[in-house]
């Protein structure tokens, strides 16, 4: 099988993730739960691995890097524990569905006003409007680095300062761009971000995390067990048990932990050229098929994403021939991102998504290249 589906998952991922997987199955313990060698053993592998992704993600305070199942949890722990005074919050076109759900419950059960910041047919997002938006009081933005469905990058750099500027804190969907390129929470100013294992991490699947910075103070989306203050009536206030209800998937983040090492050695600015040079020879072949449309703009920064439509093809039966005939691995549809395919006109046919990550070789573009000529002439 070619896997071009690594938006959704990483499917390969290196050895080592897997041998940690195994090792934590047979060593550790309880993490937080006793005092045997087993569960020390466990308690200093979180805490190990809570420094590393602090680290890797620009963030010095690791007491606040709370482990989730991914970025969805993640993010509906920020949308529904985010102090609100307002009732109001603003998000943008290019949110998925793991932003839009949480916000649409929001409003239907809490009354809050959800403002979007728009994207045109390009699926530029128009930060003037942020800056109009912004004229009235709000509780927080929340903002997609990455778009999913095209591989745009925002200026998350300047959204954050508009929102500061006006007292708006930011919460960062990172679920693209964490691992796929030099992401640093604190050098963008982010005040809450929220990350997946599963993709360009490339760690295990249910790994995640929020990362909060101290001024911010969210309620807990879960409450239960934590392995500290037990005879608190509601979930300790203290850091990292706040939002770790229950027990942790240690073996899991024992996963993950391997995956940042191995990112660390190999060098995330070296994988964003990668796959940055994977992009440029996808798109260099996509402009010589006729009847190709890919949709966004790739002037700027970007993922290893292209999303696209063939003259004569629905989308689904595009995917599915690619898969049938060539053993190609897209992905067809919405791509749970609904106002970012309306912006684009892609709604109601949706677009076949080809996305790439470190492991990826040449061999793999050329021959989706090659599928995707022999049946735009079919």
């Amino acid at each position: 099988m070619i896997y071009l589906n690594c938006a959704a998952t990483s499917f390969r991922r290196p050895d080592s993730v897997g041998r940690a997987v195994l090792a934590a199955m047979g060593s550790c313990g309880s993490y937080g739960r006793g005092s045997g060698g087993g569960d020390l053993d466990a308690a200093r592998m979180v805490f190990s691995a809570r420094e590393k992704l602090a680290d890797f993600l620009g963030f010095s305070h690791p007491e606040r890097v709370c482990f989730t199942s991914g970025a969805t949890q993640s993010l509906n722990t920020a949308i529904m524990g985010m102090p609100r005074v307002h009732g109001r919050v603003i998000a943008t076109d290019w949110d998925h569905n793991a932003t839009l759900r949480p916000l649409a419950r929001l409003a239907d059960e809490q009354g809050a006003r959800v403002d979007f910041v728009p994207a045109g047919p390009d699926g530029a997002l128009d930060l003037d409007v942020l800056e109009t938006l912004l004229g009235e009081p709000a509780d927080f933005i929340v903002c997609t680095h990455a778009s999913n469905v095209t591989g745009m990058v925002a200026d998350v750099a300047h959204v954050v300062s508009l929102g500061h500027a006006h007292g708006v804190p930011v919460v960062l969907d990172a679920a693209q761009t964490a691992g796929s390129m030099p992401l640093s929470m604190e050098g963008l100013g982010v005040d809450v971000l929220c990350v997946t294992g599963h993709k360009a991490l490339m760690g295990p699947t249910g790994t995640g995390a929020i990362l909060v910075s101290p001024h911010i103070e969210p309620a807990p989306l879960i409450e239960g067990g934590s392995g500290v203050r037990s005879a608190e009536r509601r979930q300790p206030s203290v850091w990292p048990e706040h939002l770790e209800a229950g027990t942790l998937n240690m073996h899991g983040i024992a996963g993950l932990a391997a995956a940042l090492d191995w990112l660390d050695d190999v060098g995330v600015a070296e994988i964003h050229a990668y796959e940055s040079a994977l992009l440029d020879r996808f798109l260099a072949g996509v402009s010589r098929i006729e009847g190709a449309e890919p949709y966004g703009t790739f002037d700027g920064a970007h993922c290893g994403i292209v999303s696209l439509n063939l003259r004569g093809w629905e989308s689904s039966a595009l995917a599915d021939e690619l898969a049938a005939r060539y053993g190609i691995a897209t992905r067809a549809g919405l791509h749970c991102a609904p106002r970012m395919h309306a912006a684009l006109g892609t709604l109601e046919r949706g677009c076949v998504r080809f996305s790439f990550n470190r492991f990826t070789g040449t061999d793999d573009i050329d021959a989706a290249l090659a599928a995707l000529s022999e049946l735009a002439g079919a």
